[in-house]
């Protein structure tokens, strides 16, 4: 899945380790990531987070999608601070599953973000 993700490519998300419901990712923030108050916009911290959420429900095999997504921001980052999510199932039951991400900076949590996921059939049909 991650090797057709150009949406996570474009922005340098490398994936580091994907299997059995777990993922880590890794991105080095840029210049351009960067918003009015000298600080990374929250909306690439949420993608680096859902990138590891990705990879970790899909890890298993059945094609899955995001149904939903909270993130918490702990801590700010900067330009030339490089991020590590790592995501770990927590639940699955039929189709449903919840995830936590841990989006790290330098060994300090900067965010946690939770993910719902649900199982789809190949044609994209719920």
């Amino acid at each position: 899945m991650f090797d057709r993700d150009t949406a996570s490519k474009a922005l340098g998300i490398e994936l580091l380790d994907a299997g059995n419901g777990q993922a880590t990712v890794r991105m080095t923030i840029t210049g351009d990531m960067i918003n009015g108050h000298a600080m990374t916009h929250g909306g690439y911290v949420f993608m680096v987070a859902d990138t590891a959420f990705a990879c970790a429900c899909n890890s298993k095999g059945p094609v899955t999608v995001a149904a939903g997504g909270d993130i918490a921001f702990l801590r700010p980052t900067r330009a030339g601070d490089v991020l590590t999510a790592y995501a770990k199932e927590r639940v699955t039951q039929g189709r449903s599953g919840i995830y936590d991400v841990t989006v790290t900076c330098d060994g300090e949590v900067v965010a946690e973000f939770r993910g719902r996921s649900r199982v789809i059939d190949r044609d994209g049909t719920p």
